[in-house]
Parts: C-alpha cells; structure tokens; sequence
C-alpha cells in the first residue's frame, strides 16, 4: 500500500528525546516500510524516515493559535491535492486534518492516545464520511470517546530490540520508577514503598514545569533525594532506561489517574522487569496478574505485591510483554483494520 502518516509539528520526528507519538510515528513508518509498504510522512520540520517526508509548521509545542490554523490549512491544501496518490491516510495529529477527504474512498485510521474529545468525534462522525476507522491506546481510552463511528483498541507499542533483557537480577537490586514527576503520577508513593521495605529506589524523569507540580516536587520530592537510597537519576534517554530497568526488580507504577496507556510499563516488561501498578486507567490492561506484574489497589497492597515479586519468570514477563506489545504485532493490527 501507500500510506501517508501524519503528525502535528512541535517535535520531529523521531523525537531527539522525550516524545510519545512522535516515537510510535517514527516506528510504524520504518515497520511499514520494512513490510514493503510505500510510506511518506507529513509533520514538523526536521523529521526523517526512511520514505518521503512533507514538512510543514513549526516545531514549537508552545506555538500560538494562529500559528496552529495555518498548519490545519496546510494539511488541507496537502490531502486535497495528493489524497489520490494514498491507499491509507494515518493519523496521529489532529481530527480536524481528515476533513477534506471524509467522503474520498481513501482509508483512514484516526488514532488517540490520550483521552477524547467526543464533541471533535460526533461533529465529524455527522458529515458525509467513508472507510474511517478510530482506534486508542487501549479499552479505557476508546471508552472516552467511543461515542460514535467505528472504533478499535490498538495498544501503544516499542520496539523490544532496543532493549536489553536481564533475565536475573540480584536480590538486593533497586527498584524504579520512571515517568515526568508531576503529583498524579505518584512517585511520593514510590518513596514511601521503597524507604518501608528498605529498598533503594531508582527515579528517572523531568522535574515538571507547571507551578502547581513544580512545589509538589520542592516541597514533597526533591527532599528526599539523598543520593544512596532514593536516587535521582535525571532525565533518561532509551539506551540509559534499558540500562537502568534491567538491573530492577520492579517498576513501581503508583498512579494517580486514569493513566491511557503507560508506556513506561512495557519499556520496563522489554527489559524482563514487572510492574506493579495502581489499578487505574489502562494498568489492567498492560498487567496481567502474575506474569508480567501485579495489580494493586493502594501502597499496602504494593508492598505485598513486592514480596512475590520473585515469583515472576523474567524471560517469561518479557515475551509475553513482547506478544503484545512491539511493533511488528502492532503494526499488523493497523494495517489488518
């Protein structure tokens, strides 16, 4: 097939660092085209894959309104010019881009990975459309929006080879939390597990930006970074999380929210390290009682889950994380809808 992927500009893709959809992007690009598919790209400046790229906007997630309806105008222009030229238009960037080819018979497939907004979905699912599929990260995510169209849960993926397994780890060896430090995502919680079971803790992110969550982590975090048992490792690229990962016996994934997919969790899986997480959002989704992780309802509950930690087969969490997860089972959903 051709297919056309398309991404809001603000970071090129591959993202240089942090950047969710921006790295799925990147990924079924080169899976699709390691298929034998003719894929082009249409997002920020300075993106690359291995097929044609269609630059257009600015690379600035802080970019003025304005600056974001001349980009809508210009991937209208784009598809209404070239929508012959596609089989399947694939879009990660904003609903409002598929407008001009609703009726055409080109596929589309139009994917979230956070939350919905539902008026966007029933204002569009009201026009005249054709062959247009939504699909979210997981069951929790097309619940937000499945309000009308056609809709299907495709799982956010990784790519495994990237990472580097452990199938043993020592007894005494850290465990993790991973993830920006922002109130909802928990890690006072990870803390206070780690400092009641005497574990060392590994912490890698980005202090947040935000002034609400920007005191939590000077009031509630910062201090109780002490460089021995509860350490800050900074911000994390790929090599450096696999790195980290692999030597944990667990990654601690006490949310405070409806998390949509959590990433960080499969990362972890791909380095045959389980998860513990907080049973909202999408986490029963990702875990699956004993083998890749354990469910929990409270901190209480996370404690004990630590105990039987051991009781996971690494190599196993892994594989079975690996059957789910990577792009190539991924990417054939897509392209199989």
């Amino acid at each position: 097939m051709k297919i056309l992927l398309i991404m809001d500009p603000g970071i090129p893709i591959p993202p240089p660092q942090y950047g969710g959809h921006e790295r799925l992007v990147y990924m079924f690009a080169e899976e699709y085209t390691r298929l034998g598919h003719e894929v082009s790209l249409l997002a920020g400046p300075e993106s690359h894959i291995s097929g044609q790229v269609y630059p257009f906007g600015k690379n600035n997630l802080k970019r003025s309104k304005w600056q974001k309806a001349k980009e809508l105008l210009l991937v209208w222009q784009f598809l209404l010019i070239k929508k012959r030229d596609f089989d399947l238009i694939h879009n990660f960037g904003r609903l409002a881009y598929l407008l001009p080819v609703l009726k055409s018979h080109v596929k589309k497939v139009m994917t979230y990975g956070r939350p919905v907004a539902q008026e966007g979905v029933k204002a569009v699912t009201a026009c005249p459309h054709k062959n247009l599929i939504f699909t979210a990260c997981s069951d929790y995510c097309v619940s937000t929006g499945n309000v009308s169209g056609r809709w299907e849960t495709v799982y956010n993926a990784i790519d495994f080879s990237k990472y580097d397994p452990a199938d043993q780890v020592k007894p005494d060896a850290p465990l993790m939390f991973l993830g920006r430090m922002d109130q909802i995502k928990g890690l006072h919680t990870a803390i206070e597990v780690a400092l009641e079971t005497g574990n060392r803790l590994l912490i890698g992110g980005n202090i947040p930006d935000t002034a609400d969550n920007l005191s939590y982590f000077k009031e509630q975090i910062e201090p109780k970074f002490d460089g021995k048992q509860i350490i800050y490792l900074g911000p994390l690229d790929d090599r450096q999380k696999s790195h980290y990962l692999s030597q944990a016996k667990a990654l601690l994934f006490p949310i405070e929210w409806n998390e949509p997919f959590g990433m960080v969790m499969v990362e972890a899986m791909a380095c045959g390290t389980p998860v513990i997480g907080f049973k909202r959002g999408s986490v029963p989704e990702v875990i699956t009682e004993g083998k890749n992780g354990f469910i929990v309802e409270n901190k209480e509950a996370m404690i004990r889950a630590l105990q039987k930690i051991i009781t996971i087969d690494r190599a196993a969490c892994r594989a079975f994380a690996f059957s789910k997860f990577d792009v190539s089972i991924i990417a054939k959903h897509y392209l199989n809808l």
